[in-house]
């Protein structure tokens, strides 16, 4: 197949639409089920690229674990490397009812990834680097998810995921041997832009740079540094994100100002990590009460709406007893709990104001390209709150 006809482009009213190779060869992919659009598409290109990096990066770690991505409107909401989940994890990614997790690390690292950010996961594309397998097809099967990409899929997985949306779920495939054009090319306002593909190899060795008094990198750190550089790779900049045991806990994407990124983020990985918070994981939801509405539920009661939902003329809709609101001092005292945090920027921080944000929400280990100007005053700042920062000396813009 050379080409594959759209339903229409970005909106309804941009037709004709289409992918295609340039050079008349063969497109890389099937598409197996369903039919992607053309932000389908885009959000499966760029999240398979993603996970095929993870992929390749943990190895060079010696990490044999598969990785996972969940977009939307092309940026990850999260991705994860297939760790052990602990219960309270399993349980705030809603997934503590499936054992088959336990013996599949791809399986794991989608629900990770999806768990993440469940809010922006809502209608997400997801993205497997290895072969889906059926307990991986059993986590996508009961979400809201408009598709899915993988190497392959073995045939008791193919057989679930085409029972969701009636038969009319997307899935495609993607040859892992495909390599692309060494040159990209995209048009704008009827313009044609052409640039070197980002070709860029993230690794282990970016992080030797060690600029700050503290130089002691656990590869624990390393590891998810590397989490978050790669997700920031494929995340529409100005763009941070913070990781932790092996997930992008937190992507602050396409923001004017680096704080509001860190900012943004940040609020994402102090809303990850209390979900896992004793009285989140135990709120009393009733029975008929769906994931979705879960995931409200659980935002708005982290995050300043626990009066309206735990009110007394709300809380009848949605729990079978009213829940205690989570207070702002046992926030602090949970999240003061998590020390090693990683934290990535696709550019330079221009103000210390960043570093202090990150440290809020437990950031012990930073990487950024460095130089700014001011890069002495972020290297005190990283000194006094004890911090271990790395110059990759390599920017990582994607638009």
């Amino acid at each position: 197949m050379t080409e594959l006809e759209l339903k229409y482009g970005c909106n309804p009213n941009q037709k004709p639409a289409k992918i295609y190779m340039e050079n008349g060869g063969e497109l890389p992919i099937q598409v197996l089920s369903g039919r992607p659009g053309y932000i389908n598409f885009l959000d499966a290109f760029n999240s398979y690229q993603l996970v095929k990096e993870l992929r390749e990066a943990m190895l060079d770690l010696g990490l044999d674990r598969p990785a996972a991505a969940s977009f939307k409107h092309v940026s990850p909401t999260s991705a994860a490397v297939g760790l052990q989940m602990p219960l309270p994890l399993k349980r705030a990614c809603f997934v503590d009812d499936l054992p088959e997790l336990d013996s599949s690390p791809l399986a794991r690292a989608y629900a990770m990834a999806r768990g993440t950010d469940r809010l922006s996961s809502f209608g997400d594309w997801a993205a497997l680097s290895d072969v889906c397998d059926a307990a991986t097809a059993k986590v996508l099967q009961r979400e809201v998810s408009d598709g899915v990409i993988a190497p392959g899929y073995t045939p008791e997985a193919l057989e679930i995921l085409k029972t969701k949306r009636k038969g009319n779920y997307n899935i495609v495939q993607i040859d892992p041997n495909y390599v692309p054009d060494p040159i990209e090319r995209k048009q704008v306002y009827g313009v044609t832009f052409q640039q070197g593909r980002n070709n860029f190899k993230i690794h282990k060795g970016l992080l030797e740079n060690i600029v700050t008094k503290n130089k002691e990198m656990p590869v624990t750190a390393v590891r998810d540094l590397l989490v978050a550089l790669i997700t920031l790779k494929y995340t529409q900049s100005n763009s941070v994100a913070y990781a932790f045991n092996g997930q992008a806990i937190g992507v602050g994407a396409g923001q004017q100002s680096r704080i509001h990124c860190t900012r943004l983020a940040g609020n994402k990985a102090d809303t990850f990590l209390l979900r896992q918070h004793p009285k989140v994981l135990d709120l009393p939801y009733l029975p008929t009460i769906s994931r979705p509405e879960r995931d409200n539920l659980v935002d708005g009661y982290i995050n300043g709406n626990e009066e309206d939902v735990c009110a007394e003329e709300n809380w009848p809709k949605y729990f079978t007893h009213r829940p205690e609101p989570l207070t702002p001092e046992e926030k602090r005292e949970w999240l003061a709990g998590f020390l090693d945090v990683s934290l990535a920027s696709d550019a330079f921080f221009p103000f210390a104001d960043n570093v202090q944000r990150a440290c809020r929400s437990g950031v012990r280990y930073i990487a950024q390209p460095g130089g700014s100007i001011r890069d002495d005053l972020v290297i005190d700042c990283c000194n006094r709150n004890g911090v271990v920062m790395a110059f990759t000396g390599m920017r990582l813009f994607h638009h």
